[in-house]
């Protein structure tokens, strides 16, 4: 088992009013699973995203990730996880303008202090496999947006990651190139990696193997979906 989430609950605190965005959500994710996080604006999908990818923590309950309880880890102990155990691929790219597409990718390995050669010829081997080491000396303003989510693909995938979490990957893409990127998170999932993918769109959804959809806070629904 990958993950496993106990009684998770976030509230956040907005002036005097308590806002319950998660209520004692109960979840497990297995290795090598595809699953699509569904729901509206407010239903609590972004705040399990961001607790799920150790960008936040809860305020009662457990989350436990790969065998090592995360629930109330240091912003330092959280970073080093994010850095060693998850891979992000953002709407937005992310990406540092100046720099060109080899080094986007390399920045997860310059934190985590990779000598040069070896990190250079990592990320020359990811950008193979997303299909774009001919781009690896261009910037992302030289490149179109699905060749920036490549880019931002082949840095989730540098470290290896135990988990790769996607947040509306298609959502600046056109249709044509969102089915693109889509193809390439299916591959990688065959090849065995466990993808996350938080969307509002259900042909999105569709594509994943499993759908978690959540309410107002609460997990309401939690399909296989037969692709």
């Amino acid at each position: 088992m990958l993950i496993r989430i106990e009684n998770l609950t976030k509230i956040y605190q907005l002036g005097k009013v308590q806002v319950r965005a998660l209520n004692s959500i109960n979840l497990t994710i297995e290795k090598n699973e595809y699953v699509a996080i569904m729901g509206p604006s407010g239903s609590g999908k972004s705040t399990l995203m961001n607790i799920i990818g150790c960008l936040d923590v809860p305020t009662e309950g457990r989350y436990i990730l790969n065998d090592r309880d995360v629930s109330n880890l240091t912003d330092d102990e959280l970073a080093q996880i994010r850095n060693k155990e998850i891979g992000f691929v953002f709407q937005t790219f992310n990406l540092l303008p100046r720099a060109n597409a080899l080094h986007n990718v390399e920045l997860p390995l310059i934190y985590n202090g990779t000598p040069r050669a070896i990190r250079r010829q990592m990320a020359l081997e990811v950008l193979e496999k997303v299909g774009l080491a001919e781009r690896a000396s261009h910037r992302p303003s030289e490149l179109s947006g699905g060749q920036r989510q490549r880019v931002a693909i082949a840095r989730a995938l540098i470290n290896n990651p135990s988990l790769i979490l996607a947040d509306e990957p298609t959502g600046n893409l056109d249709s044509k190139t969102g089915e693109e990127i889509m193809q390439i998170i299916r591959d990688l999932n065959d090849a065995g990696n466990t993808i996350i993918l938080v969307t509002h769109e259900e042909h999105i959804a569709q594509r994943c193997k499993r759908i978690i959809r959540l309410l107002d806070g609460e997990i309401i629904k939690d399909e296989l979906n037969d692709i």
